[in-house]
């Protein structure tokens, strides 16, 4: 039975290599509106860098250094992005120690040791941001 599913897959697998066409972006049939990257999304991707340069220029303002307010606007930017990381993080260490490791307990070991540091590394990098901003503002002055 195992063997006629895993051949049926592999058949249908082939199949829909052979019949699937290629599928095309854009048409050549203009020339002029088949840029890579049209002017208007050229504009958007500047207004999006303008954007992030004055934050780091307000962060610089807020902080009184050019040092001190770039790290603080890196330090905002991966308490924001750390967050969907630690999600996939607890996921594959949820299924080490659920999944995998009710059979072996190495790997039930390993997924609670990896919750374990993905939460403490989550935590630092959430209180980083604060304990920098009142380092930096609190006893510099």
């Amino acid at each position: 039975m195992k063997r006629t599913l895993v051949f049926i897959a592999i058949f249908m697998a082939i199949l829909c290599i052979f019949i699937c066409s290629p599928v095309y972006a854009s048409s050549n049939e203009n020339v002029r509106s088949s840029e890579i990257i049209s002017n208007e999304t050229k504009g958007q991707l500047v207004s999006l860098t303008n954007k992030e340069l004055q934050s780091i220029k307000d962060y610089q303002e807020a902080y009184g250094s050019d040092a001190y307010g770039l790290v603080a606007y890196i330090l905002d930017k991966i308490r924001i992005y750390i967050i969907p990381f630690t999600f996939l993080g607890l996921a594959i260490s949820g299924i080490y120690q659920y999944i995998t490791g009710m059979r072996n307990l190495e790997k039930r070991d390993k997924g609670f040791n990896g919750m374990i540091a993905i939460i403490t590394v989550f935590i630092i990098c959430q209180v980083l941001p604060l304990i920098f901003a009142i380092v930096v503002k609190g006893w510099r002055g």
